[in-house]
């Protein structure tokens, strides 16, 4: 596979703002995010070939996909593989131009989760028949409070380096245009918080969002009809394992599995040996502040055990060695769930283009994007880079 991703290029990409959008529906933020990346390829809706739509929640994503933007006879794709959803999409589409099916593509990741009576949330029993024990009481923040109570023990840290966390991502948020959430915060904000599920607080979980992103994709040697700075899919790498990390024997609580395999596999197809010093700058998933330190550790950043030393050493800050979620991240930019990953592909474009302001990376010639999802069970890794 190594090299194959090589031949495909992104030509446009798109966003729409993210927040509590109760004045516009799933067909307004669509249409937002896709007309913005046909502006930015200086394309037109009769030229997409083929579409791939990425969404966990509401049914009939593809329909609504084609009729927001009322396409007609375009074949659509939906994909659905938890947080890692709209990534997923992107992977898809990504190697449908990489066998040569088609020329150009689009790529679009929507979430309307505010709407929803379960806040997007699913209800305690889910996946399990409805039993009246199982799982009664889990969620997000507990089973990740798990994860940070494990790592604080295990490296005798307290959540100082976790509300750093949170510190640097509402400064990276508050200077972002299309973030959700746009205030910075102090130290002593995020350690005094009211707690969620100890030792997470309010400034350690990531909110629930609506919004939307799209992409446009085409063959590497047609890159440069649309601009002269296209990036380059280096790499893309998924990981989907079966039973929950916690249930699995001898789970130590301190990483996730199935992103050192998505890493893996997108390092090898990009030809990456030493991540630190050849990946410049990255988007990774932080649903939970101690989410984004064990991430460090499993891209393969610095060793098991000092990615909490990243965050405490301003490494992975705007002006620091390799920065990280620079447009606040899951934390502050927000999470609606199929538009994830093609929002971090859209802030890693615009980064390797030099487009981003007062948030823009000195250095920008290699990128990463990467999610995980479900307890979780799956993981998606995007290696990019200028041409």
């Amino acid at each position: 596979m190594s090299g194959v991703l090589d031949r495909v290029a992104i030509v446009g990409a798109g966003c729409c703002k993210f927040g509590e959008n109760w004045d516009k529906s799933s067909y307004d933020m669509i249409v937002d995010a896709t007309i913005e990346a046909l502006q930015d390829a200086k394309l037109e809706l009769k030229d997409i070939q083929a579409a791939w739509v990425g969404c966990e929640r509401e049914l009939g994503a593809t329909l609504h996909v084609s009729n927001a933007l009322k396409l007609k006879g375009v074949p659509i794709t939906r994909c659905e593989n938890a947080c890692a959803t709209g990534m997923d999409a992107f992977r898809n589409a990504a190697f449908a131009v990489a066998c040569g099916m088609y020329d150009t593509v689009l790529v679009v990741g929507y979430e309307k989760l505010k709407d929803l009576p379960t806040r997007g949330l699913p209800p305690p029993t889910a996946g399990t028949g409805g039993h009246p024990i199982i799982l009664r009481g889990s969620g997000g923040p507990p089973n990740f409070g798990l994860l940070a109570t494990r790592y604080m023990d295990k490296y005798g840290i307290d959540r100082t380096p976790m509300a750093k966390v949170a510190v640097k991502n509402h400064h990276n948020g508050s200077l972002t245009a299309k973030a959700h959430l746009r205030n910075e915060i102090t130290l002593e904000q995020a350690l005094n918080a009211p707690l969620v599920a100890w030792p997470l607080g309010v400034f350690d979980c990531c909110g629930l969002t609506d919004g939307a992103a799209a992409a446009i994709i085409t063959r590497k040697e047609l890159a440069k009809r649309f601009r002269d700075d296209y990036v380059v899919i280096r790499g893309i790498g998924l990981s989907v394992s079966s039973v929950p990390p916690q249930y699995r024997s001898g789970y130590e609580y301190d990483g996730f599995p199935e992103t050192v395999e998505a890493a893996r596999q997108a390092y090898e197809q990009a030809g990456i040996t030493n991540p630190r010093k050849e990946i410049d700058f990255a988007e990774v998933h932080d649903c939970f502040t101690i989410t984004e330190i064990i991430n460090y550790e499993d891209l393969q950043f610095c060793k098991r055990g000092e990615g909490w030393r990243m965050i405490v050493d301003g490494i992975t800050n705007l002006d620091g060695e390799l920065p990280v979620n620079m447009d606040g991240g899951l934390k502050c930019f927000g999470h609606p769930i199929g538009a994830s990953g093609l929002r971090m592909i859209y802030e890693v474009y615009k980064q390797l283009q030099g487009k981003c302001g007062v948030r823009q990376v000195k250095k920008a010639e290699v990128g990463l994007a990467h999610n995980i999802g479900g307890p979780p069970q799956v993981a998606s890794v995007v290696v990019m880079s200028t041409p």
